[in-house]
């Protein structure tokens, strides 16, 4: 279930919090402390009977005030733990963000968007997800865990140290840190039929729709306005990189599609918005399935992060429109819009090392033979080209980083500048630079944007720490003055 989302302040500095997190969290409202704030979006008298009216409604609360103000007031109400909406207390100025509520309901995938959007750490203490990464009480919009009541046991014995099989599409899961083994007694099972789940097991079930779109053929009229369809960009992953034009679309649609994590980086939403979450590699299917909701009228976004058109949903979008021959499809009102990429994130952080020519590649042989990708590398070294490398390396692709990084040193010297860019724009972002000579594969990880300089890019020590790294505009002789 997807909560709206009610920010509850108490203090002038408290409202300037709430007014940094809703520039960036579209469709959230804020209410206000009457006589002591001005431009909320609704005013109130009594913060316990508004939060706990709030809380009876389905609400999500932020409440920008201490942790023990916010339970003391909610304590008469709290009921049902799987069915409470996510409760945080976000400390006045900022500079914390506690959940406290909704652990089955999304609270640490909200307070996680929140600490993003202040730039802190945020306060998670739920041991399943501290050690597993995930929540396995709270499945993405499509699926219902159908026996919530053997969770507790089920976690436990993780924790407890025995192993998990994973059957079944749950893209969701792919980035957990599950003790994963095909032997094991403990099974996650995700189904799109009504099983009755046995001992050990975690069931999710996934919730069926009239049709593929989720739309009932009848609400389908044949002289229906044609909707729209978005591909945007989110950027790196922190809001303050996300153009304004992006998150007026999100704030517009009907219906968002992505990768999981790229749809809960967009969000949040609310409770009137659909989401449709896919595996990473669907992408044509996705795009298909983009344009049949956009043909019945609907206004729908497509999301990617950095940019939608580097190695993201764009090309797959097009590509579907110009293979279809429906008609209805050429009628949707179809728009890209840009974000900022990773490789221009991580060279902004570290200086202008893309100042002059150069290209981007991916190391991913999934789409490509690993030969033309080689032949690329070569040539674009030859060619005396600054590069940045997305897809460097993989559990399953261990050899090709090694590869790439002699081709390199056959045409690059060993103090040539290397920017590892990780998680550049979010919570756990990571800035190192290296010479080629240094760079060793298991530096890099799947989540690095790798940028390699030409004969002419120079680094030289930050006063702060660190180093500047940069290609100068010329080539060839410095020009004058």
């Amino acid at each position: 279930m997807i909560y709206p989302i009610a920010i509850v302040a108490l203090s002038a500095l408290g409202m300037k919090t709430a007014s940094r997190m809703k520039a960036s969290m579209p469709g959230v409202t804020i209410y206000g402390l009457e006589a002591r704030i001005e431009g909320a979006d609704i005013s109130y008298a009594n913060f316990g009977e508004t939060v706990r009216q709030l809380y009876r409604n389905g609400h999500a609360v932020i409440a920008l005030c201490a942790a023990g103000i916010t339970i003391r007031s909610l304590a008469p109400v709290l009921g049902d733990k799987g069915a409470e909406p996510p409760v945080l207390a976000v400390a006045d100025d900022g500079s914390a963000v506690v959940p406290l509520l909704g652990g089955t309901t999304g609270v640490n995938v909200l307070a996680r968007q929140i600490a993003a959007i202040l730039e802190v750490s945020p306060a998670i203490t739920t041991s399943g997800e501290l050690r597993f990464g995930t929540c396995l009480l709270n499945p993405p919009p499509g699926f219902e865990l159908k026996n919530p009541e053997d969770a507790k046991v089920f976690i436990a014995d993780l924790l407890g140290g025995k192993t998990v099989k994973i059957e079944g599409d749950a893209p969701w899961l792919e980035d957990a840190n599950l003790p994963l083994d095909d032997n094991a007694e403990l099974r996650i099972l995700v189904t799109s039929s009504d099983v009755a789940p046995q001992k050990g097991d975690l069931v999710f079930q996934r919730k069926l729709t009239d049709s593929k779109s989720g739309i009932s053929p009848k609400s389908i009229q044949p002289d229906h306005k044609p909707g729209r369809l978005a591909v945007v960009g989110l950027g790196p992953g922190n809001p303050d990189f996300m153009i304004p034009a992006v998150k007026r679309e999100l704030n517009n649609a009907d219906d968002v599609l992505g990768y999981e994590t790229y749809v809960r980086m967009a969000g949040p939403f609310r409770s009137d918005q659909t989401l449709h979450m896919t595996d990473n590699r669907e992408e044509m299917q996705r795009a298909r399935h983009a344009f049949e909701l956009a043909a019945t009228g609907r206004s729908v976004v497509m999301v990617s992060s950095g940019d939608p058109g580097v190695f993201a949903m764009a090309a797959a979008v097009v590509e579907a429109l110009h293979e279809s021959a429906d008609a209805s499809w050429h009628l949707v009102k179809l728009e890209i819009l840009p974000g900022v990429s990773a490789a221009l994130a991580a060279a902004s952080r570290s200086g202008a090392p893309l100042g002059h020519d150069f290209c981007v590649l991916s190391l991913s042989d999934n789409l490509k033979p690993w030969e033309i990708i080689e032949k690329r590398i070569s040539l674009a070294a030859e060619a005396d080209l600054a590069m940045a490398f997305y897809n460097p390396i993989s559990k399953h692709r261990p050899w090709q980083l090694p590869r790439a990084i002699d081709i390199l040193r056959k045409y690059r010297g060993g103090d040539t500048p290397i920017v590892l860019g990780r998680d550049i724009g979010r919570p756990a972002e990571m800035l190192r630079v290296l010479t080629l000579a240094e760079l060793t594969p298991d530096q890099v990880d799947m989540r690095t944007v790798m940028i390699v300089g030409s004969s002419l890019t120079r680094s030289f020590e930050r006063r702060d720490g660190g180093k500047w790294v940069y290609t100068p505009r010329w080539y060839g002789t410095k020009p004058e003055g």
